[in-house]
This record gives structure tokens, C-alpha cells and sequence, in this order.
């Protein structure tokens, strides 16, 4: 009978074990690749707001490595990387809206041109 009991001392180690948090490197090799992405498309921190935003989660992120503090580091580094993707995705948006008014300026040029031909 006193093997029962040391099964349910292991078993709940086991799961408190289980319960500590790794530290999240993966994370936060996935949020500085999405940083950089963000930057290679021309996301700078003045100029959009979310870029700003995941500079200082990251930066609060690495602190919490730092600290051993590996859930709040995953969690601001997983809020980090969509601020990322957020502000990639806002620079895309905007470069395409700028090239969509040029190509409709160069349509409207187009029709009216063809239209003083006739």
C-alpha cells in the first residue's frame, strides 16, 4: 500500500515539473525574424505606430529572459511578433494603395488622351 502513495507524490512532481516554463527561444527567434521583416519592407518605429509598439515588447520580452521570467518573455514576444506582422502588413497595404492611385492617374491619363483623339 505505500507504493500508491509515492506513485502520487512522483506523479504530481511530474506534473509540477511539466508546469514550469521552458524558456521560449523559439519565440523569440520567430519575433526578431518578423522584426526584421517588418524593417526590410521600410516598417521604422516613427513612422508606425505598431512597429513601435513590438520594438518595446520585444525589448520588455528579452528582459523577461533576462529574469528567467519565461512566460511573461513568450507572451510579450508572441504580442511582439504580431505588432510586427501588423506593422509589415500596414507598410504592404500602404505601398500598394500609392502604386494602385498611380496606375489609376495613368488609366484616367490614358482614357482622356484617347478621348480628345476621337
Amino acid at each position: 500500500m505505500s507504493i500508491r502513495p509515492l506513485f502520487a507524490a512522483l506523479a504530481v512532481l511530474a506534473l509540477a515539473g511539466c508546469a514550469a516554463d521552458p524558456a521560449p527561444n523559439e519565440q523569440m527567434r520567430l519575433t526578431e525574424q518578423a522584426l526584421e521583416q517588418a524593417k526590410a519592407v521600410g516598417a521604422t518605429a516613427d513612422e508606425v505606430p505598431e512597429m513601435k509598439l513590438a520594438e518595446d515588447k520585444f525589448k520588455r520580452a528579452k528582459g523577461s529572459m533576462a529574469d528567467q521570467s519565461y512566460k511573461n518573455a513568450r507572451m510579450r514576444a508572441e504580442q511582439a511578433e504580431l505588432d510586427a506582422r501588423l506593422a509589415e502588413a500596414r507598410v504592404l497595404t500602404l505601398k500598394s494603395e500609392e502604386q494602385l492611385n498611380v496606375l489609376n492617374t495613368r488609366i484616367a491619363r490614358l482614357r482622356k488622351q484617347l478621348g480628345d483623339a476621337q
